[in-house]
């Protein structure tokens, strides 16, 4: 992984997408060493996907 992957660049995805992207980083995660540059990008990266995805939903979920 070459960069964090932030809020913003998340923004017009789907849920879907979101869901997608969320799986697609947790492979890449397992392939990184322990301590690197690569982890700590994807770890981050991750925060931010698992952010949108309960924005998402919680955008989604009914309101009474």
């Amino acid at each position: 992984m070459s960069r964090i992957i932030t809020m913003n660049d998340l923004h017009g995805r789907s849920l879907a997408e979101l869901h997608v992207l969320h799986h697609e980083l947790q492979q890449a995660l397992a392939g990184t060493a322990p301590g690197t540059d690569a982890q700590r990008q994807a770890l981050a990266s991750l925060e931010a996907i698992r952010r949108m995805i309960r924005l998402r939903q919680q955008a989604l979920s009914p309101r009474f």
